[in-house]
Formats: C-alpha cells, sequence, structure tokens
C-alpha cells in the first residue's frame, strides 16, 4: 500500500479513537474499547474499500457495513461523520442524550448510514446474510454480463459475544449452504467480553467451525494496512464462498492502562486515562479534535464516491430502455405498488368452505406472488405445514438465486434476523413462516423490526390448542398476548376465508412488520365477515352481528373463536337475550380508529362484555373491562383430539352458556 494513504489511514484511525472516547467520556456511557481497537479497520474499511456514496445513503448500488457488535457504534458514527453522511460532530458531542441522532446502538431509520438496529449480539450477522441473500435474488433477477445491477458486498464485523451467540451460528450455517459469495464476515477477535477475559466461557477454533460451514477463512493482524490490502483485493478478485476473517485486535488499544482488557469494554475510560491516551497518540488536549487533513481526505474522496452512484444510474437507465419489462418489475418493486384493484381480485379468489385459515393463506400468496414481484416466501423447515410455499415459483438455492422460496431449514431466530435483512434491500417484501408457538424463538429478532419499522410478514400457524394432539409442547397458550405487547407489530387473527384475504390487504399496506395468526383446523365461513376491507379488518375491529334490542351481551372474539361467538349468541338469543357480536382481528389496528367509532362497537351500555379466545386472557380486560367475562385458557395445553380439547377447556356452546348465565 501507498506510504501516504498509510499515513491518511492511521491518521483517521487516531481521530476515530479520539472522538469514541471523548464521545463516550462526555456522556459517561458507553464502549470505547471495540471503537479504539478496530479504528484502523475502520479507517481501511470507510477511506479505501466501500464503495457507497455518503451524500446519497439509500443507493441500491452501494456496499453494505453491517456493525453486528453495536455496542461499539462510536466507530461508526465516527466513520459516518468523517465520511461524509447526515451526522455532525454535535451529533457526536451528543452520543446517547435524548432525540440525539447517536443513540447507544445503532438503529436503522435514525441515523443516516446505518444499514441495521443492532445491540442485541449476533443479529447483525443474521441481518448481514439476509442482505446477502437479497442482493443474490436481486442480482438473479436483473442482472446480465452487459449489466451487473446488482455486485456489491456486505461486510459485517462481528465482536465474540456475536460470534458466541447461537444466531450466528444458525445464520452463518444458511450462509454456507448458499454458498453467498457477496458477504465478508470480520471477527473482532480481541478475546474479550464484558465480563472478562474470552477465555473463561470459551475456548473453540472459530475459524474451523467456519470452515467446516463452508466459508473461506482469512487471519488478519488489525493494524497491517499491507495485510488488510493484500487480503481484501483478493477476495474481491474472485469470492467464490462468504468469507470469514479473524482479525486480531487489542480491545482499547491505545490506552496505557486499560487496553487489553474487560476495563475498556463498557464504561469510559475516565479522564485521566483520556488524557494519557492523547498523550501517547500525540494528539492536542482540545476535546473532539479532528485534524484538517482527515476532513481533506475524505472531502476529496466524495466526488468519487458520487461518480460511483452517477455511473450505475447511467447503467441503469440504459438497462431500463434495454429491458422495459423487467425496469417496470424494478420500479413496483422498488416503489412496493399494489394494485389499485387489489382488494377486487382478492375477493375474487374462489375457496371452499370449510377451510383451514393456514391453507386459506396459502392460496392468498399464490395470488399475490404472481401480482407483486417483491414478495418473498420463506419457512423455518415447515411450508408443507404453514403452507408458506408459493407453488409457481421454484426454491431458492445455491444454483438457482431466481427462486422465490427460501428454505431456511430449522433455524428459526436466523430466519427472522435474515428476513429483516432481505427487507433492509429496499426492494424485497418478505414473508417468513413457523408455529405460533415457536415465534418464542423468533421474538427477539421480531423485535428489533418493530424498531426499525421494516416491512417484514410472519405467518404463524397451529394458533390455539386446537391444533390437537402434538399437545402443550406445541399448543400456544400466551404467544397472542405476548404478540400484541410488542409496540408497532401488528398482529392479525383472522375468522376465516375472507377475513384472511383483508388481513393481507393490512400486512401490505402497513409500513411496520406484521403477524397473522392462522389456524391449522378448519374454518367455518363467515358470510357476516364477507364485507368491505374499510368497514371490517380495516377497522381492525368491527360489529359482525347486531344486537335486536338493547344487548345484554356483547361478544367479542378472534379467529377460530369468531364462530363460536355466533352460536353462542344464536344460543342465547332462543333464550330471549340480545346480543352483539364483534370480530377483533387486530387490536393494533382498532386502537387506531376515532374514539367515536371505537365508543360504537365496544362502548357504552352494550351489556356484559364477553371477550371469547383459545389463549390467556391478558390484555383482554382493556376491552371488556373488570367486570367483563374471559373465556380464556389459564394453564397449558393437553394431548387430545380437537373435540375432546373443546369439551376440557371450556370451549363448547354448553360451557360458554353456563359460564354466562351463573356469572
Amino acid at each position: 500500500m501507498d506510504q501516504d494513504l498509510k499515513k491518511h489511514l492511521s491518521k483517521i484511525a487516531n481521530t476515530i479513537r479520539e472522538l469514541s472516547m471523548e464521545a463516550v467520556q462526555k456522556a459517561n456511557s458507553g464502549h470505547p474499547g471495540l471503537p479504539m481497537g478496530c479504528a484502523e479497520f475502520g479507517a481501511y474499511l470507510y477511506g479505501v474499500l466501500l464503495r457507497h456514496n455518503p451524500k446519497n445513503s439509500k443507493w441500491l448500488g452501494r456496499d453494505r457495513f453491517v456493525l453486528s457488535a453495536g455496542h461499539g457504534s462510536m466507530l461508526l458514527y465516527s466513520l459516518l461523520y468523517l465520511s461524509g453522511f447526515k451526522v455532525s460532530l454535535d451529533d457526536i458531542k451528543r452520543f446517547r442524550q435524548l432525540h440525539s441522532n447517536t443513540p447507544g446502538h445503532p438503529e436503522y431509520g435514525i441515523t443516516d448510514g446505518v444499514e441495521s438496529t443492532t445491540g442485541p449480539l449476533g443479529q447483525g450477522v443474521a441481518n448481514a446474510v439476509g442482505e446477502a441473500l437479497g442482493l443474490k435474488l436481486l442480482g438473479a433477477k436483473f442482472n446480465s454480463e452487459k449489466y451487473p445491477l446488482f455486485n456489491s458486498k456486505v461486510y459485517c464485523l462481528a465482536g465474540d459475544g456475536c460470534i458466541m451467540e447461537g444466531i450466528s451460528s444458525e445464520a452463518s450455517t444458511l450462509a454456507g449452504h448458499l454458498n453467498l459469495n457477496n458477504l465478508i464476515l470480520i471477527h473482532d477477535a480481541n478475546k474479550i467480553t464484558l465480563d472478562g477475559p474470552l477465555s473463561d466461557s470459551g475456548s473453540e477454533d472459530t475459524k474451523l467451525r467456519y470452515k467446516a460451514y463452508g466459508w473461506d477463512v482469512f487471519e488478519l493482524d488489525g493494524y497491517d494496512f499491507d495485510a488488510m490490502e493484500q487480503i481484501f483485493t483478493s477476495i474481491l478478485k474472485d469470492q467464490k464462498r462468504p468469507c470469514f476473517i479473524e482479525m486480531h485486535t487489542i480491545i482499547g488499544k491505545g490506552s496505557p492502562n486499560k487496553a487489553g482488557s474487560h476495563k475498556a469494554h463498557g464504561s469510559p475510560l475516565g479522564q485521566e486515562e483520556v488524557e494519557l491516551v492523547k498523550k501517547g497518540l500525540g494528539l492536542p488536549e482540545e476535546a473532539f479534535y479532528v485534524p484538517q487533513s482527515v476532513h481533506t481526505f475524505f472531502d476529496q474522496k466524495l466526488p468519487k464516491d458520487a461518480s460511483l452512484e452517477s455511473k450505475w444510474n447511467e447503467m441503469l437507465q440504459s438497462w431500463g430502455r434495454e429491458n422495459p419489462e423487467l425496469y417496470k418489475q424494478f420500479t413496483t418493486m422498488q416503489e412496493k405498488k399494489l394494485p389499485d384493484n387489489l382488494e377486487m381480485l382478492l375477493r375474487d379468489i374462489e375457496m371452499k368452505s370449510p377451510l383451514a385459515g393456514r391453507t386459506a393463506s396459502q392460496t392468498v400468496l399464490n395470488l399475490l406472488g404472481d401480482l407483486l414481484p417483491q414478495i418473498y416466501g420463506g419457512s423455518a423447515d415447515l411450508s408443507g405445514s404453514d403452507m408458506t410455499m408459493m407453488k409457481k415459483f421454484p426454491l431458492v438455492s445455491t444454483n438457482n438465486f431466481k427462486g422465490r422460496n427460501i428454505k431456511y431449514g430449522i433455524r428459526e431466530f436466523a430466519m427472522a434476523g435474515a428476513a429483516a435483512g432481505l427487507a433492509q434491500t429496499q426492494m424485497i417484501t418478505p414473508y417468513v413462516g413457523t408455529f405460533l408457538t415457536f415465534s418464542d424463538y423468533m421474538r427477539n429478532a421480531i423485535r428489533l423490526a418493530c424498531l426499525s419499522k421494516i416491512q417484514v410478514i410472519y405467518q404463524f400457524t397451529h394458533d390455539s390448542i386446537f391444533l390437537g394432539e402434538d399437545g402443550p409442547t406445541h399448543q400456544p397458550i400466551e404467544h397472542l398476548a405476548a404478540l400484541r405487547a410488542m409496540p408497532r407489530l401488528q398482529v392479525i387473527r383472522p375468522a376465516d376465508n375472507w377475513e384472511v384475504k383483508m388481513s393481507w390487504i393490512a400486512m401490505l399496506r402497513y409500513q411496520g412488520p406484521s403477524a397473522i395468526i392462522l389456524s391449522r383446523q378448519n374454518l367455518p365461513e363467515l358470510p357476516l365477515a364477507n364485507i368491505p376491507y374499510e368497514k371490517g379488518v380495516g377497522k381492525g375491529a368491527y360489529i359482525l352481528k347486531k344486537e335486536s334490542a338493547k344487548p345484554q351481551f356483547t361478544l367479542m372474539a378472534t379467529g377460530s373463536e369468531v364462530s363460536l361467538a355466533l352460536d353462542v349468541a344464536a344460543a342465547l338469543e332462543k333464550i330471549g337475550k340480545a346480543v352483539r357480536v364483534v370480530s377483533m382481528p387486530c387490536w393494533e389496528i382498532f386502537e387506531q380508529q376515532s374514539d367515536e367509532y371505537k365508543g360504537s362497537v365496544v362502548g357504552g351500555d352494550i351489556g356484559r362484555r364477553v371477550s371469547i379466545e383459545a389463549a390467556t386472557s391478558f390484555g383482554w380486560h382493556k376491552w371488556i373491562g373488570p367486570e367483563g367475562i374471559a373465556i380464556s385458557i389459564e394453564t397449558y395445553g393437553e394431548s387430545a383430539p380437537q373435540g375432546d380439547l373443546a369439551i376440557e377447556f371450556g370451549f363448547t356452546v354448553d360451557a360458554i352458556l353456563d359460564r354466562l348465565l351463573t356469572s
């Protein structure tokens, strides 16, 4: 490498150290160790390696960098500021402060240039795998030899903690299986975790593990620019597999008393130590000092970065002129366009009755696959059971990235993390499927999708004890309440074929993650539910059956229990009771309605309020009130046929009548 470039990169590295430790010190909170230890790599990554345009962080042709070790956020923030993204020195000074542009861990959609929300260790690896897979899918769809639109790389920096978390193993085995030769994972192997030396809790040979996954493996001194240049140049020249680089670093490098120790990991160095670092590095005493030469280096680089995008845009336009039909699909995917007549198209789908919710949803998916090129699906080894397969399209494989169905294997957590990465390509709307009870495996990745406001659709089937003989290990009880408790997650439990159709409209329109909760057992068609989207599912809750007089009971239900509620209402009316039945497929959508509308459905003097749902009652008392009656399950299920379980747990007309008339 050119000696002048080395000097510039070394100066950038020391500037990263200075900004990072100063910001953490000023906030009196943070993790200075990783930014100081990885400063040279960061300087090389943003100073030389990345093909991007800081003035347009969403340029589709860019390389991606995911900081899986999100606690080292000041490494990323320093580089975003220095290289010209919309991050200022004032933002650096306001690190970890209320409503700051530089939160404690990187947040997608908050800070310009941040590709993924990271912090919970290992998830950034799964996000990076998803982004790399997404770029392979897009390349297979749109690339030609003349027009390589999607040929960028995904770089991910992971710490020892990321490598230890199970999700990184799940995601890495999938990446190796699919041979994602656009993915480069850099392991910051500083051998320190927050609690102490890595040797206290780990002793594996990580390189051998990644070789076993099918990756190409390299080893790197994190302070040797020549070695960086050699390794990355060779990878970029002809990458055949995902690449793992074990990069040896010293946590807190530059700190005379805390370098190489867990004391540099998760707390400020202390003002005296900061001053010693500055003295050792030859930095001035001025806080947040950035040499003019560093600014000049990146200022001179910006026109080159902009020209990369400009050339790519010219290539896109030329390709579009030569491939007008593909270009229409490209713009549809980019803009996430939905047909104006989507509701009519869904209405016209013929379905038999009774039909399981999961089967109805698959029927919808097979239409949507034709209508929406941005839809890509997948399952955690359950596509034949959770009904997520789009039958008209092939499987994604190492030899065929033109497929639209992804087999994630028994890797639910990685599946959810990778789905977020697919969405972050800005071109793909992913859906993934498994049984509702296994949503617990995915929960933290779903949470980060909510935090990031990204559009991922989770198809959860086998939604209650009525899946039957598989028993309590597979029968969800608390899962609906747990998902509903998650801010920004749109949870929809449709009651019949029509509500399933309308649920897909809600999920495709929502700019965030959704979970559709579907039955394994057949559900009867409910003619009363066959109303326009805006009057039914689009309201979140609606009056399915109106009362004949002032109601003595209002029955509220979701999913498979809506038809049961109608049967209970009919039985009550036979003995002279006036009853209202409310279908409540989505509490979150209902919450967004006007107070006037909500009051017209569940407010006022509407008799005894009753909820009927084969799950825990947690959350229902908001709607039925403290005097309401919750027909629910407050224990675990049993292994038995569906009919026996209905009797055992009181989900029959007679059992519910007995509760209502004696309470």
